[in-house]
C-alpha cells in the first residue's frame, strides 16, 4: 500500500555502482550479509548499518544500491532535500511517520541520507539539533513489532561528529567507504567509461600516477571524466591529469617504499 521509494533510489543510482576495487566489493558483500540478518528469522528483527566516509566517496549511491538488492517491498528514504524549512519539531513528526509506516511491512528498509544534515549539523559553534538528535536515537534502537523486519542504512560524511553525539552505538555494524587510492583504482573507473579515454592514453596515465598518492571520491573523478570530455582530444590527456591536481586528488611526494 505505502510502495517504494523506486524513483528516489534510481536517482542516487544513475551512474549504477562502479566496483572499481576490493573496498566497494566488501562493502557489497557486507551489506548482503547485513540484509539477510535483518531478514532472518532470529534475532530482534532490526538491523541498522552506517555507511560512512569522506564527502564524494559514493556513500549514498551504495546505500541505494542495498536497499533495492534486499528486494523488501517497503523502502523510504529520509533525506534533508524534504525538510528543507522544516522546524524541528515538523522534522521529527516527519522522521517519525517513516517509522511507523515502516512498521506495518513485514519487510521494511528506511535509508536515512546524510544524516548530519539532517541533524542541521553545522562547524561553527558546533551546532546540531538536539532534539531530532534524541529522536533519531530513539528510532534506532527501537526493535520493530513482533514479527516484522526492518533494515535501517544510513550514511554520513562526519563520523567522528556522531561519534561526539554518542551515536556510533546505536547501529548494528559502521562500514567504512573509502576514495580511490591507487591508481589501479582510477584506471579500473576510467576502463569503464570507454568514450573518453584510448588505451595509449591509458596507459600514459598510469604511469605518471604509478606509485603516487591518490585521493580522490569517485563522484568527483567521474564530475572530472564528464569535464573531460569536453575537452579537446589533443590536450584532454595532460589537462585531465592537471584538474586531478588542482583539486588535490594527487601528491606529488611519491609514497616511500
Amino acid at each position: 500500500a505505502f510502495g517504494t521509494a523506486a524513483e528516489a533510489l534510481e536517482n542516487y543510482l544513475t551512474r549504477g555502482i562502479i566496483n572499481w576495487g576490493l573496498p566497494v566489493a566488501h562493502i557489497l558483500e557486507d551489506g548482503a550479509l547485513y540484509t539477510e540478518q535483518a531478514r532472518g528469522a532470529e534475532g530482534s528483527g532490526l538491523v541498522s548499518v552506517l555507511l560512512e566516509g569522506p564527502p564524494n566517496a559514493g556513500k549514498t549511491a551504495l546505500a541505494a544500491k542495498l536497499a533495492k538488492l534486499s528486494d523488501f517491498p517497503f523502502v523510504k528514504v529520509c533525506s534533508p532535500d524534504e525538510m528543507v524549512g522544516f522546524s524541528e519539531g515538523a522534522k521529527c513528526l516527519q522522521i517519525r511517520k517513516y517509522f511507523d509506516d515502516a512498521y506495518r511491512s513485514t519487510f521494511s528498509c528506511i535509508l536515512v541520507d546524510n544524516i548530519e544534515r539532517l541533524l542541521d549539523y553545522g562547524p561553527i559553534g558546533p551546532r546540531y539539533s538536539n532534539l531530532t538528535l534524541q529522536a533519531l536515537l530513539v528510532l534506532l534502537k527501537k526493535p520493530p513489532p513482533k514479527g516484522k523486519k526492518l533494515l535501517i542504512l544510513c550514511t554520513t560524511s562526519r563520523r567522528q561528529v556522531l561519534e561526539d553525539m554518542e551515536m556510533l552505538s546505536a547501529f548494528t555494524a559502521v562500514l567504512h567507504v573509502p576514495n580511490l587510492s591507487t591508481a589501479d583504482h582510477l584506471i579500473a573507473v576510467l576502463e569503464q567509461e570507454p568514450d573518453v579515454f584510448g588505451r595509449n592514453e591509458l596507459a600514459a596515465i598510469y604511469k605518471r600516477l604509478k606509485g603516487r598518492r591518490i585521493f580522490v571520491g569517485i563522484k568527483k573523478l567521474l564530475d572530472l571524466i564528464d569535464l573531460a570530455r569536453q575537452m579537446d582530444p589533443q590536450t584532454r590527456m595532460m589537462k585531465f591529469l592537471s584538474k586531478l591536481e588542482e583539486e588535490g586528488a594527487i601528491e606529488d611526494a611519491t609514497v616511500a617504499n
